[in-house]
């Protein structure tokens, strides 16, 4: 009888965690495959957040994240040690998700093991390696590794047939986070306490309109940070209007954010959310602004506007879609999108009533079971 293949799961972030566990628990579930999971909790509460939520116990927890780390460093750590642990382990193959550090570094150490590489979120693209930063790079460090590539859209698996990926390699499968959306929507209408500690927040802000914030990219952090913060004072100066931001950990933004807005009666600044919590979060707010990818496909599935404080965006999809929006990091630009969009029932309905163009919920299956065909496909070989 074939044994389970082993298969070796590598993240790092929240945003990772978010959209491998759908995929984790699916290979749970499937009697073909042994999967192990290893993080390097670069990002460490948040990561652990989401591990908690998803009921994942890491089989390896390198916990390499340091303060004031340099991104060399970092890198050159995750290398070393994610060879470790493929040295002990050996897998069959190896999943990374997206754009960091952690993905492409094992995608790397993997490669240097001629240990297959499996890429969920493949082939997105800004077209810029300076935006974002370093992800751009990362992800085509990681394209041009990998033996499949789960691309989320048509536009990300074009991208790669462009760069000469074997057609044989690109399927498109959607974006594995509406997953996990589903599957904590489902968790929270049955157990409500799950995202409850916004319940003072709402109580407070009953009658205001809710603009829900996200920001961490190092690409704005300096100027961008700061104009990002007096958008945000600006809009927060309308009476009808209440700003909810999760701040991110890192002090670039969190020193910002705390010196220009901190003692505003109508902006929260909070700790980060953990995901039922942030799932909560785009449920109540009229409008995201934000930089983060994983906004840009979440809120569209929920109906909420996203407004991106980016110049360019490797998810283009949703700005040709209608439910997303560029507005870079300049003031005037961010206050006079908010604006319109509170003021102009029309152009809200527009965005809100878009085509979300991400996933439908199946991201996962489809991943394992192309991955099974995969193995399938070798194991028959060697025999």
């Amino acid at each position: 009888m074939t044994q389970p293949a082993k298969i070796l799961v590598i993240f790092g972030t929240r945003p990772e965690a978010i959209k491998l566990f759908p995929v984790i628990r699916a290979l749970q579930a499937d009697p073909r495959f042994t999967p192990m999971v290893c993080v390097s909790a670069q990002h460490r509460q948040m990561l652990d957040q989401v591990l908690d939520i998803a009921a994942i116990k890491p089989d390896y927890d390198l916990n390499l994240m340091q303060p004031g780390q340099t991104l060399d460093g970092l890198t050159a750590a995750l290398l070393t040690e994610l060879g470790k642990v493929m040295d002990a382990e050996q897998p069959a193959r190896v999943i990374v998700q997206g754009d960091t550090a952690t993905a492409m570094a094992g995608a790397l150490a993997a490669y240097y093991r001629k240990i297959p590489v499996d890429h969920v979120e493949a082939g997105l693209r800004s077209g810029n390696i300076y935006h974002p930063w370093p992800e751009e790079v990362n992800r085509k460090i990681i394209g041009t590794i990998a033996s499949l590539h789960f691309a989320p859209t048509q536009v990300a698996a074009g991208k790669l047939l462009a760069e000469q990926v074997p057609a044989d390699r690109v399927h498109v499968t959607g974006n594995t986070v509406i997953d996990a959306l589903k599957w904590v929507q489902t968790r929270i209408f049955a157990k409500p306490s799950l995202a409850g500690d916004l319940a003072d927040l709402e109580h407070m802000f009953a009658d205001r309109r809710i603009i829900g914030v996200t920001c961490h990219r190092r690409e704005s952090f300096g100027d961008g940070m700061a104009n990002i913060a007096e958008a945000i004072r600006r809009i927060a100066q309308r009476r009808d209007v209440a700003v909810i931001f999760p701040v991110h950990l890192n002090p670039n933004v969190r020193a910002v954010m705390g010196r220009a807005l901190g003692q505003l009666s109508n902006v929260a600044l909070i700790e980060p959310l953990d995901y039922p919590h942030f799932v909560r979060l785009l449920s109540i707010a009229e409008i995201m602004l934000t930089d983060s990818g994983g906004v840009q496909e979440e809120a569209p599935a929920l109906g909420k506007p996203v407004l991106v404080m980016r110049e360019t965006t490797e998810r283009p999809e949703g700005v040709t879609a209608g439910t997303a929006k560029l507005v870079g990091t300049d003031v005037a630009r961010i206050v006079t999108e908010i604006f319109t969009l509170l003021d102009d029932k029309a152009a809200y309905q527009a965005m809100a009533r878009a085509h979300n163009p991400f996933g439908d919920g199946q991201s996962a299956r489809r991943i394992v079971e192309l991955i099974g065909n995969e193995v399938g496909q070798k194991l028959g070989h060697q025999a």
